[in-house]
């Protein structure tokens, strides 16, 4: 799928969204103005029926109160126009008496002798006395008329609900105080039941509903008069109600306590919405209207197949329009695109015509400078390439056809790359040895290898190492390896590089070499005595001779006879002692304290030099283990060496510390007359001196007794300003460092 595509598609798409969020929100917005306009409409119908049931409940009370007053009057004329005695009323008189009074009947009540009153003469051929609801419910309320006196007592035939027609019937009974009898009154108001058609809640609610087609049912239940109820089947005072609904009776109680309440619900087949409204009328009533939702659903309707076609038509509109400005947009990107193809095939000569400042215009510009720039960097490249592959080629060359054996592992000791003498000096082809861990090392010194890998991985350079290794035939050979870290790009270690040489000649000829060397320090040490020996011998022959010729004992000759013999003693002690120098029995003992007790010894002869020692001795142990007399012998060989090169006397200085963790440093500095620069390196050469009455071997036995205790002695000086002397030596154990060497400048071993 093309750019082009892609856009259009990816434009059209968020804009269809935007077209669906839309047509929701469009519905969803129809659907509630169209709900609260319902609830408005519906809100207005309930007032419309409240106002009107009011009105009617107030004229239904108007026409009654005019009967009622017409009533009293006439009964008041019956009553003075009738007979006292009611044996002499007759039917006829009554029926005249209607007539004349505009009434619709008078009927005598006469006593029965039991206490009650029944039917007597009457100008209706068939009475309707105690028709009225009140009489009949209450026949006893005539003896409460009989107790009244002569006031009239005025009934009503107002219909006991909303449903039943007014008849305007209403009655009066007045009891004459002089005859046991009571006259009845019936008068019939003909408005009444036309105004009860005209005007009463069902004439209004046809009305209301045959304006509102959308409203199914207006309905007026009796307001609950308690908490109670509310529950169980209910029936309306006026209007029809044939949308029941199990929760209508909570409904209804619900709305007589707070605001009018709406409810969606589904009855008979039509999705409704049902409205609960107060009236707060004087009889109290809850009101009902039934609402259909049909014509609301089918607006929404219409408006959502209205949206959904106009969104169909603008998102045809803007896949159009945008794929044709993808197209115009992605004009310059083809000619960038035909440019990047161009440099893919390494052709870089041809560039792209700019005509525009935009962003894609910039774009073109640099793919043309990139371009430019590609065809120098390539031509750069291929002449550092041809130098690369020149340099590979002389470094492969170079790595296979030296002597040396070359291999590389990885961390857990896997073989990665081996050269032609790694083949040849341990027997195993290179496709054999990479990948898999040879048997290398031998088991006794894989210690020492672990120890060595740990050296590295710690971060720390690794020396040369003389050890052994085996090869694929089990032959041992004494090699020489030089160990490097090869890291990543992060500087973490992957691997080691190992160079390894076979030395196993080489220590055949340096074996030779030292045992040549042992001749010639023979041969010199043979010089030596015979020349160091051969003097005093011969001034004792010559001594002895003469006391033989002479035959006389001189003392003087004798004194110096004796001093040669010492001369000759000392000569021969020092000898043994270069001979074997090693320490028969090491001891652990604190290096201050040993040296302690050598100038305690030396103190007062340096006190006769005028010479005085200045001590700086550490405050940490220095404990080092060490055979105490021969150490005590090179510290007192080089103080007396110090004292003797001052002859004009001055101050040593003598320092003790720790070198390091592993090392203690003992320093004697003089002030002497110093030591040439040329004779320094001659130190520690048997009978090499620069004392007169030196023998020249004390140094070198000196040197040789540090050596034993695996330390070091370096010596330093200028003339005229003195000679420092540096004692290394270790503590407690000596440690293995894979790899150190030992030697430094101006160190004699």
């Amino acid at each position: 799928m093309s750019v082009k595509t892609k856009l259009t598609c990816i434009i059209s798409f968020i804009v269809f969204v935007l077209l669906i969020l839309n047509v929701i929100l469009n519905e969803y917005s129809t659907r509630v103005n169209l709900r609260a306009k319902a609830e408005a409409e519906i809100a207005r119908i309930a007032e419309q029926i409240t106002s009107s049931v009011d009105r009617y409940n107030n004229g239904i009370r108007l026409i009654d109160i005019t009967m009622q007053e017409k009533l009293k009057a006439t009964s008041t004329a019956v009553s003075a126009l009738l007979d006292q005695s009611a044996d002499r009323i007759r039917p006829e008189e009554l029926r005249a008496l209607t007539d004349r009074l505009e009434l619709a009947e008078i009927t005598i009540l006469l006593p029965n002798g039991q206490g009650q009153y029944a039917i007597g003469p009457s100008s209706a051929a068939n009475p309707s006395a105690f028709a009225s609801p009140v009489w009949t419910a209450n026949p006893s309320r005539i003896e409460v008329l009989a107790q009244s006196g002569s006031e009239p007592l005025i009934g009503s035939s107002a219909p006991p609900s909303y449903k039943d027609v007014h008849t305007g019937e209403s009655w009066s009974y007045t009891y004459s105080s002089e005859h046991d009898f009571i006259i009845s009154c019936k008068v019939v108001d003909p408005l009444g039941d036309r105004y009860a058609r005209a005007m009463g809640p069902e004439a209004v609610i046809s009305v209301m509903m045959a304006d509102n087609p959308e409203i199914l049912e207006i309905s007026g239940f009796e307001a609950p008069r308690n908490d109670r109820e509310g529950a169980g089947a209910i029936a309306p005072v006026f209007g029809e109600y044939t949308y029941a609904d199990e929760e209508d009776s909570d409904r209804i109680a619900a709305a007589a306590k707070e605001t009018p309440i709406y409810r969606d619900a589904e009855l008979r087949g039509s999705r409704v919405i049902k409205g609960y409204f107060d009236t707060n009328a004087a009889d109290g009533f809850v009101l009902g209207v039934v609402y259909d939702k049909a014509p609301m659903m089918e607006q929404v309707m219409e408006q959502r197949v209205t949206q959904i076609w106009i969104a169909v038509f603008l998102l045809l509109i803007l896949v159009i329009g945008s794929y044709w400005i993808a197209g115009v947009l992605m004009r310059p990107i083809n000619d960038v695109l035909w440019k990047i193809n161009e440099v893919s095939f390494g052709r870089f000569d041809d560039a792209i015509q700019v005509n525009r400042k935009d962003e894609f215009g910039q774009l073109a510009n640099r793919v043309n400078a990139m371009s430019k720039n590609l065809s120098v960097y390539t031509a750069k490249l291929k002449v550092s390439f041809e130098d690369n592959r020149s340099m590979k080629e002389y470094l492969e060359s170079f790595i296979n056809h030296t002597t040396d054996a070359i291999h590389v592992v990885d961390l857990e000791g896997r073989i990665l790359q081996v050269n032609r003498a790694f083949e040849r000096m341990f027997g195993y082809p290179a496709d054999e040895a990479v990948g898999r861990t040879l048997p290398l090392v031998p088991e006794h010194l894989l210690g020492e290898e672990q120890e060595a890998l740990n050296w590295l991985k710690s971060g720390r350079l690794l020396n040369t190492r003389e050890t052994v290794r085996v090869t694929k035939s089990g032959e041992w050979i004494e090699v020489s390896i030089t160990t490097s870290p090869i890291r990543d790009q992060h500087g973490d270690l992957s691997a080691l590089a190992s160079i390894t040489r076979d030395v196993t000649s080489r220590n055949k000829m340096e074996e030779l070499l030292r045992r040549s060397e042992k001749l010639t320090t023979v041969g010199q040490l043979a010089a030596g005595v015979a020349h160091e020996i051969r003097n005093p011998l011969t001034t004792l022959r010559g001594f002895l001779q003469l006391q033989q010729e002479t035959g006389k004992h001189n003392s003087r000759h004798i004194d110096i006879m004796l001093s040669e013999l010492d001369r000759i003693n000392l000569i021969v002690g020092e000898f043994l002692i270069l001979a074997k120098p090693q320490a028969t029995r090491f001891e652990t003992k604190d290096v201050r304290y040993v040296f302690g007790d050598v100038i305690s010894l030396l103190d007062s002869q340096a006190h006769l030099c005028d010479i005085m020692f200045k001590i700086d001795f550490t405050t940490d142990t220095c404990i080092i283990a060490c055979e105490e007399n021969q150490l005590k012998q090179v510290f007192i060989n080089v103080l007396k060496n110090a004292i003797e090169a001052m002859p004009e006397g001055g101050e040593i200085t003598i320092r003790i510390a720790r070198a390091d963790a592993r090392n203690v440093t003992v320093t004697i500095i003089d002030q002497g007359i110093g030591i040439p620069e040329e004779m320094i390196p001659k130190l520690g050469d048997p009978f090499f001196t620069g004392k007169e009455t030196g023998t020249g071997l004390g140094l070198m036995v000196s040197q040789r007794i540090i050596q034993s205790h695996h330390g070091a002695l370096d010596i330093a000086s200028a003339v005229g300003i003195g000679t420092t002397v540096t004692i290394t030596l270790p503590l407690g154990e000596q440690p293995n460092v894979p790899g150190e060497g030992e030697g430094s400048h101006n160190r004699v071993q």
